[in-house]
């Protein structure tokens, strides 16, 4: 059901402290997303930075799209963003929300169009697609410091599209099937009317998150998305204490929930854990999934105590066998993923569906929910 997504980064993802690294020339990190913002003075910095640390000078001859990506996007008229009119469509394949194409549109000149803005993407896509496929657990790109509160929110749609010809053909490259790429990619508008939903102006709802995506970490595939990541370590040491031999770093299947895609039904649960076996046998060979694992309020027991047996979540929940739960409360998880906003106040959340009514009640009688975490081994492995 749509109303219990958990469409994020995992813990598991994030925590990983050490990163793969290009084989070829790492590109310097040119922004971190938090807890600073990148004004114009640091873009320029951070660029003269770039071109210092690369192999060749970059100056008014030498772009540094020319260095950081192996071709002249300028040469010829040519730019990292698309024209008007076909913007618009690119933003249309990506699900964006069409309320806010205009808008889009409209900003995307500003951005083709001025130096500092220009400078700034082509830094964030060399962020984005270095070492284009690797499990990173995403990358960080630039928040603007600018006085466009409107291009603020939605620089990172810039990013995402500029950086669409490096990911088709990563895509192309592993032989993924158009149309797994391209509900994977519209994951993007399905962000973006989340924070419509939430803030009623448009916006990228979670930047960090949707860099998986755009990166080779995750794939859509049914109901259900499917991250590549490594084992930590309590879910590590839970598959040992289960008799499985999965060391620390050891690849797995990260599953979330994306929202506003049905109910969490267990035949489409089944038909997307089936789609997954094959797709990453497929089009991974060199990678080796055999467990599947989730960190979510999802996987709270408590639930238990509000819900039928037979209803969907509690379906789903009895997938997992518990790596380990958390002992600090999450009660604003349930509260942004079933109403839309981690700040509703607890006595006025509605009670329109059981899932609402058990994440509110619970929370109205005093009591706190967790994040779960659980794992179980895929079919056939």
């Amino acid at each position: 059901m749509s109303t219990v997504a958990t469409s994020h980064s995992t813990p598991q993802a994030a925590a990983q402290p050490g990163r793969p690294t290009n084989a070829n020339t790492a590109v310097p990190k040119i922004a971190q997303t938090s807890p600073h913002t990148l004004s114009q003075k640091r873009a320029r910095s951070a660029l003269r930075a770039v071109a210092g640390s690369l192999p060749v000078r970059i100056g008014t001859t030498t772009p540094i799209c020319n260095v950081l990506f192996g071709a002249d996007v300028h040469q010829g008229g040519h730019r990292l963003l698309p024209d008007a009119d076909e913007l618009a469509e690119v933003l249309l394949d990506l699900a964006v929300p069409h309320e806010d194409i205009n808008a889009l549109v409209r900003m995307g000149r500003r951005v083709s169009d001025d130096p500092e803005l220009s400078r700034i993407l082509e830094g964030a896509v060399a962020e984005l697609v270095r070492g284009l496929g690797e499990i990173r657990g995403g990358a960080d790109l630039p928040q603007l410091d600018w006085p466009s509160g409107a291009l603020q929110r939605c620089f990172p749609v810039y990013v995402f599209v500029a950086a669409l010809p490096h990911v088709r053909t990563h895509h192309r490259e592993r032989g993924i099937p158009a149309d797994v790429s391209r509900r994977t990619l519209a994951d993007l508008g399905r962000n973006m009317a989340v924070h419509r939903r939430r803030y009623g102006t448009a916006g990228v709802q979670a930047p960090r998150w949707l860099t998986l995506h755009f990166r080779g970490e995750l794939y859509q595939l049914g109901r259900l998305q499917f991250q590549r990541a490594p084992l930590g370590q309590r879910t590590s040491a839970a598959l040992a204490a289960a008799g499985l031999d999965a060391a620390p770093g050891t690849p797995c299947l990260n599953l979330h929930i994306p929202d506003f895609l049905g109910p969490l039904s267990p035949g489409a649960c089944d038909r997307s854990l089936a789609l997954a076996t094959e797709f990453f046998a497929g089009h991974y060979p060199d990678e080796t999934y055999s467990v599947a694992a989730c960190h979510s309020w999802l996987l709270d027991p408590q639930l238990k105590r509000h819900l039928p047996a037979q209803s969907n979540v509690i379906r789903f929940q009895e997938r997992f066998r518990i790596a380990h739960e958390d002992t600090e409360p999450a009660d604003t998880e349930p509260v942004q993923f079933v109403f839309g906003n981690p700040d509703l106040p607890v006595a006025e959340l509605p009670r329109r569906t059981s899932v609402e009514r058990a994440v509110g009640d619970h929370l109205r009688a005093g009591g706190h929910w967790y994040i779960g975490h659980g794992w179980f081994p895929l079919q056939g492995k």
